[in-house]
């Protein structure tokens, strides 16, 4: 047989072993199990479309998310950001706190303005990992510089933030990410510590 036209012939032995020609692999050990497509998605986190109400609650009782977005490049960019809910939108301001450079030259505006879809995590550690928990929110950004939702948001946002209260964001653009897809893992439950928090959703 010309060198050019060789392959290694792999056979199988009655053991179910493969072999190269008519001896046996060295060390070979099957670990194959049999495998279903719903043995795999029941280890997956509960993927769907809208908020549930453990989900919504959980959101409401924290503080904080990561913004993250990308350009027309698919560079990543990830923020941390202060955030209300309203029915399938989530919002965000762009507030007075130092930044670099002024909001509408902000990366994630200029990021959105170019790429709109975006993904929010909202996540809680805790020393006891019993309780820690995530949700991710996707979904369609857009930039609201005024008009009858923008100010809506403004006021959502300021009676969640009492900082913001003291600012002046009634000009600043709001982030209205509209929901498309909700993911979330781990324990949700809400405390009796954390229950007090009005998110507005």
């Amino acid at each position: 047989m010309p060198l050019a036209d060789w392959r290694p012939q792999f056979r199988t032995t009655p053991a179910g072993l493969p072999t190269l020609g008519r001896t046996p692999i060295p060390g070979w050990r099957s670990r194959a199990k049999p495998c279903s497509i719903g043995a795999i998605d029941s280890h997956r986190a509960a993927d769907r479309h809208v908020l549930s109400d453990h989900e919504r609650r959980f959101l409401l009782t924290r503080r904080v998310g990561h913004l993250a977005t990308a350009d027309s490049r698919a560079i990543p960019h990830v923020v941390p950001v202060c955030f209300t809910i309203s029915q399938g939108t989530l919002y965000i301001t762009i507030d007075e706190k130092p930044k670099r450079v002024a909001g509408p030259a902000l990366k994630r505006v200029r990021n959105i303005e170019r790429n709109p879809m975006v993904a929010i995590v909202v996540d809680r550690y805790d020393e006891d990992w019993t309780r820690l928990g995530w949700v991710m929110l996707r979904g369609r950004a857009e930039i609201l510089r005024a008009g009858t939702e923008h100010d809506r948001a403004q006021e959502l946002l300021r009676s969640r933030y009492r900082q913001l209260a003291a600012m002046q964001i009634a000009e600043r653009p709001v982030i209205a990410v509209r929901l498309e897809r909700v993911t979330s893992w781990g324990n949700l439950s809400v405390g009796a510590d954390e229950a007090d928090d009005d998110g507005q959703a």
